[in-house]
């Protein structure tokens, strides 16, 4: 039984699409195989560099989207699998080593046969406490029990960065027990919206039926969590508004929350959590836990009952028998994403051992396939797009020299980390043995709970990650001021040492980029060198940044995904910035990087400059199913690739010098609607 409750607080990630093609085997970084050379590069760029690879290119049924680099990723699961399968052999490795517990943790996954034998059998005794409760009191204390498990039935709690004291952490409460998405597919009115609904009460009630429940209560169950969780759903922050810090950030006592929420005892609900003993804490969305309260008295203890019975089985399903696998799946992998299969079993195990205890895995993953050189490299490379930032900064014509100074101090002032960890995690006092898949799930979400809850008042550890060595993905942490590259990234198409530098920058240079330039988007700018929620603009410069990011919502606004969709240019403004920006910076670095040197050759007939900006395009090739891309633009801060690849070189004059573009052309945008922020 385990549910991330605890949110990932202020990352912003790249959140990259991957693919599936292999870059490894060109030498140079690039394939014109892969191009659409009938397509113009100054109508679709993007098109005109992946066009023949996505003619081709077929989505595996266990797939929402395919792309230009999935097959890192692949590859990535398929040499932690070796790793697994070898420790998972070993039956002589001595209990509660690494080893041990990696084989055993994965072991267990697999082990189908003995969890098709437990059926239901695993979350029983918590369906049992669940009948017993009574009144308001009983049912606290059942959701209290349910959160030390890792539900978050109603809400998240647990331990935060204190947004305007970036050296502590302090205890957190915010909205959350959604099974959809967020907000908006609950509240949203239109055709689409309300099939996507009628499919959850389906799958809910289907849920209800595989635990005993007749066809009649289990219809009529469904249709009570649908009611709960839209009054949730109607009193929480939609993605845009969870966007802005400030939404996020309500320092007060818990007198104050016990006032604000009074139908609820919180005083004892933080004791049952096991939390440390603290007098104030950050309500992240204040009007969300007053409605909880209000809803406490309002809605009946026996449907409240019923939406425990539903956050068990719902939380629980992928851990229990084929039943509730599938039916999970036929909701949130088809009816969601459009998958036509769910994936083989080795790789969901792998990346419940990936995500379970990473750090253990990463260690032996890290030995195979990162070795000192690319870390030595990334070094160089980060320093040049610092490099190349600064000189930016000091020459942008719109700010002004108080706002300049500050941004610079917050630029030289950025944290860097690559590959991997300096000090290991140990997962001390955490079990893990070969006897049940649900018991081990169980274990870990419990460990991570009461982790994250010692962490209450405590100082921030600023040398723990976010993600694990070998995940292929990036982040920058606006409370750290840090910017950080797993390992799993750090090979090729990203980072190929065989490729030259147009296509080394074009591609993992505005991976840096991009992850520098979110300590200057619309969020990450809030934040100052320290990591603190600080406005270090001047009211003025302000301003005028805050037009300029106008203009990239605008523009995204303007791109279609499919009929009556368009991106949402308040949602992907953060990403869509970082786009730009690394882009920008990635470039600049580049044409830094040849001063002094002899002029590169052209390869197959692109001068280097061209090569940089397919590098760059080349890395958002994807294909996705229309399920997965209606989703992930209504949830998502990311836009699609073909909209991170043509959207931001549209704006980028360099591009256009490159490829000989002119005023009219679909990549040039006119000049008064052009956007240009760093």
């Amino acid at each position: 039984m385990k549910k991330n409750i605890l949110p990932r607080f202020l990352a912003v990630t790249l959140a990259l699409s991957l693919v599936g093609q292999s870059f490894a085997q060109y030498r140079k970084g690039f394939e014109t195989s892969r191009m659409d050379t009938e397509c113009k590069p100054c109508e679709d760029f993007y098109k005109y560099v992946n066009g023949g690879w996505l003619k081709t290119a077929k989505i595996p049924d266990d797939k929402a989207r395919w792309g230009g680099f999935e097959i890192l990723a692949e590859n990535n699961r398929t040499i932690l699998k070796g790793i697994l399968e070898a420790a998972a052999a070993n039956k002589k490795v001595k209990a509660g080593s690494n080893e041990y517990m990696i084989g055993a943790m994965y072991a267990t996954c697999m082990d189908e046969a003995a969890i098709e034998k437990s059926g239901k059998k695993p979350i029983e005794p918590y369906l049992t406490r669940i009948a017993k409760i009574n009144d308001l009191k009983s049912l606290q204390a059942e959701i209290t029990a349910l959160d030390n498990l890792g539900l978050s039935v109603l809400f998240g709690f647990g331990a935060g960065p204190d947004l305007k004291n970036s050296t502590m952490n302090i205890a957190s409460l915010g909205q959350g027990g959604l099974s959809l998405p967020n907000k908006d597919f609950y509240t949203k009115t239109d055709e689409k919206s309300q099939q996507t609904r009628a499919a959850f009460v389906k799958h809910v009630s289907n849920m209800f039926k595989l635990l005993g429940d007749t066809e009649a209560v289990a219809s009529a169950n469904a249709e009570t969590v649908l009611k709960i969780q839209t009054k949730l759903a109607e009193a929480s922050l939609a993605p845009v508004e969870l966007r802005n810090p400030n939404n996020r950030y309500n320092k007060k006592t818990v007198a104050e929350l016990q006032e604000l929420a009074p139908n609820w005892e919180w005083k004892a609900y933080f004791t049952g959590r096991g939390a440390a003993s603290f007098t104030e804490l950050n309500v992240g969305q204040p009007k969300f836990l007053k409605a909880v309260s209000d809803l406490m008295k309002e809605i009946p203890v026996a449907d409240w009952k019923t939406l425990l019975r539903w956050e068990v089985v719902h939380s629980s399903a992928d851990q229990l028998s084929s039943a509730f696998v599938n039916e999970n799946f036929d909701f949130y992998g088809k009816v969601l994403s459009g998958q036509k299969e769910k994936a083989p079993r080795w790789r969901t195990c792998t990346q419940v051992v990936d995500g379970s205890i990473g750090d253990i895995l990463g260690q032996v993953y890290v030995a195979k396939q990162f070795p000192p050189e690319s870390k030595a490299r990334m070094n160089t490379l980060i320093d040049n797009l610092v490099l190349a930032y600064r000189e930016r900064i000091q020459q942008l014509d719109w700010m002004s020299e108080a706002t300049k100074k500050q941004a610079l101090l917050k630029l030289n002032s950025f944290a860097r980390k690559i590959g991997y960890p300096d000090k290991w995690k140990t997962y001390a006092g955490l079990k893990i043995d070969r006897k049940s898949y649900f018991e081990n799930s169980l274990r870990v979400g419990q460990f991570a709970l009461r982790e994250n809850m010692a962490k209450i008042n405590q100082p921030i550890d600023k040398s723990e990650w976010l993600m694990s060595p070998p995940t292929v993905n990036a982040y920058y942490m606006p409370i750290n001021n840090e910017i950080a590259f797993p390992a799993g990234i750090l090979q090729p198409p990203f980072f190929n040492p065989e490729a030259d530098d147009a296509i080394n920058y074009g591609a993992i240079g505005a991976v840096i980029g991009h992850e520098l330039s979110h300590g200057f988007d619309d969020s990450g700018s809030q934040f100052d060198e320290k990591g603190n929620l600080r406005m270090w603009w001047t009211p003025e410069d302000r301003k005028k940044f805050e037009a300029r990011a106008d203009c990239v919502v605008q523009q995204f606004n303007g791109f279609k995904v499919q009929d009556g969709l368009n991106v949402n240019g308040k949602l992907v403004l953060g990403e869509s910035i970082g786009d730009l920006g690394g882009l920008t910076m990635a470039y600049y670095a580049f044409k830094k990087s040849l001063e002094g040197k002899p002029r590169p050759a052209n390869i197959d007939g692109f001068t280097p400059e061209q090569r940089f900006f397919i590098g760059y395009a080349q890395i958002w090739a994807t294909v996705a199913r229309p399920e997965f891309e209606r989703n992930y633009t209504l949830s998502d801060p990311h836009p699609l690739g073909r909209f991170r690849a043509n959207g931001p070189l549209s704006n980028f004059q360099p591009f256009a010098e490159a490829f000989g573009c002119k005023k009219g052309d679909p990549m040039v945008r006119d000049s008064e609607k052009r956007c240009e922020i760093w």
